[in-house]
């Protein structure tokens, strides 16, 4: 009876929002703008240090003779594999590359837009293990995979199905990319993510979109997204930029993303750690030019910190989170899409710690003018473990971000000057015909917070919010329900997939 009820009041919330143009939409346009940390001066500061390092120091390039052969044609000076680039070569590069686009979703009325002040959420990515309450920490399965998919499609709060959600670690590494990608298109009907872990990977993840939306409109339009990683410091290795131009070269959006551990793979320090990044970002944006002009490519940046007595790394933290504004400002003068933060944090258990950091985090990506927020709901355990409570925690503060990032609106009916005429000095609100007319939309409404009296919270059990969201996730999948998908083109991913498989042996590493 108590989850009837917890799961009415919910779809109550939901329904009260939709109406109110609240959740449920296929993106956010911001109505709060961004907030600037850095002064001009300082800005440009960081970037004649970026500019330093690209010419002084450089970037290798390793493995890709044709990303070494784009360069020597761009005037890059090109030695061995050491790249080094004249101050502003990079930035007339990036000059064709979108300053926002859609990716088109196969329900097209769930395409988002990247970039501008579009914000969207996507659920967190890369964890080789899973947790719950009921089983701990286990490796990560495709059933694992299927759910945490199923789970994003029936969010109101989320915009995007995500890529790698967890590691099916029970699938062939060669061949788990075919069946993330079919699980995408069969149980979403929003836009995805492919693989990127060999060319070849990102290749069948682009031609099964071919097969879904015709390679036309694929050649037009961006319909999916490839995350590719720096080996930070100053490292591109060929396996990330092998499919960063397959990607580009297909016309499809590479989101090109540093990951710096301050202390380990950049500088202890916050200014350094940003100059590194702007550099090595901006490198790996501009490949992507080389490759296809005009081909759309989200500028990514993960920074993060280190316990400097133990060396293990530290998510949530204020200093990345601060960095993150100033990323933003600088993605902004380069004119291009940012993905930027998460809901990061180091905590093993969906617990005050998680959410703090998550929250801290999350607090930076939409005040730096994030338009892609990878990471949005499960991450644990320092990225490690994708949490089937922490997602459903992290995907009701995205629902409260929907409200924040609103803004205040500001009319006549906003101002409610007429009610005050009604209720006059000292009288409630509650019954007033302005409250009446806007009581079910007024606030947004969580559907996992516990707001009752003390004594009724304790007389139905006590449950922290963890627990109710254990109940919450197992009554979401209970109550999922695929997206229609045509049969035929169903058959021919199938059967694109099973040749694909068919082709070579199993490979476990």
């Amino acid at each position: 009876m108590n989850e009837q009820r917890r799961s009415g009041r919910q779809a109550r919330a939901a329904e009260r929002s939709r109406k109110s143009g609240g959740i449920g939409r296929p993106y956010i346009q911001r109505g709060i703008p961004t907030y600037d940390v850095l002064s001009e001066e300082n800005l440009i500061r960081i970037e004649r240090a970026a500019d330093r390092i690209l010419a002084e120091t450089g970037i290798e390039f390793r493995d890709d003779p044709v990303a070494l052969d784009h360069w020597r044609r761009a005037g890059a000076q090109v030695d061995d594999l050491r790249v080094r680039f004249e101050p502003g070569m990079l930035r007339e590069i990036l000059g064709t590359a979108p300053a926002e686009f859609t990716q088109h979703a196969r329900n097209p009325a769930k395409s988002v837009q990247i970039g501008g002040s579009n914000v969207v959420f996507a659920p967190a990515y890369g964890s080789p293990f899973v947790m719950d309450l009921d089983q701990g920490r286990r490796f990560g399965t495709m059933e694992d995979f299927r759910n945490f998919i199923k789970l994003a499609q029936s969010s109101p709060n989320l915009h995007h199905s995500g890529g790698t959600i967890c590691e099916p670690t029970d699938v062939p590494v060669n061949k788990r990319h075919l069946d993330m990608v079919m699980a995408h298109i069969e149980l979403s009907d929003r836009p995805f993510m492919g693989s990127v872990t060999a060319e070849e990977r990102s290749e069948d993840s682009i031609e099964m979109c071919r097969l879904l939306f015709g390679a036309d409109f694929v050649d037009r339009n961006c319909v999916i997204l490839g995350n590719v990683n720096v080996n930070s410091p100053l490292v591109w290795d060929g396996t990330m930029t092998r499919s960063l131009r397959a990607y580009a070269r297909a016309n499809q959006a590479a989101v090109v993303v540093p990951f710096i551990l301050g202390g380990a793979m950049g500088p202890v320090t916050n200014a350094g750690g940003i100059a590194q990044s702007l550099a090595e970002t901006m490198a790996g944006c501009a490949l992507t030019q080389l490759e296809r002009p005009g081909a759309p490519v989200i500028f990514g940046n993960f920074l993060s910190s280190m316990a400097m007595r133990s060396g293990s790394p530290t998510f949530g933290t204020p200093e990345p989170a601060i960095g993150s504004m100033v990323i933003g400002q600088l993605a902004r003068r380069l004119n291009l899409p940012l993905r930027c933060s998460g809901n990061f944090t180091t905590s093993k258990l969906p617990d005050a710690q998680a959410m703090t950091e998550g929250t801290m985090s999350m607090l930076a990506a939409v005040h730096c003018g994030a338009n892609f927020i990878l990471h949005a709901a499960g991450f644990l355990d320092g990225l490690l473990s994708m949490s089937y409570e922490k997602f459903m925690l992290d995907d009701d503060l995205c629902g409260a971000l929907h409200a924040y990032l609103d803004g205040v609106k500001i009319d006549d009916d906003q101002l409610a000057v007429d009610a005050f005429a009604e209720v006059g000095p000292g009288n409630h609100f509650f019954g007033c015909s302005h409250t009446m007319a806007h009581y079910e939309t007024a606030f947004w409404d969580s559907g996992l917070a516990d707001n009752e009296p003390f004594e009724k919270w304790e007389a139905a059990g006590s449950e922290d919010a963890a627990t109710r969201a254990n109940r919450a996730w197992k009554l979401r999948l209970a109550e999922y329900e695929a997206p229609a998908l045509d049969e035929g083109l169903r058959d021919g991913l199938r059967d694109f997939v099973s040749r694909r498989k068919a082709e070579v042996a199993d490979a476990w590493y």
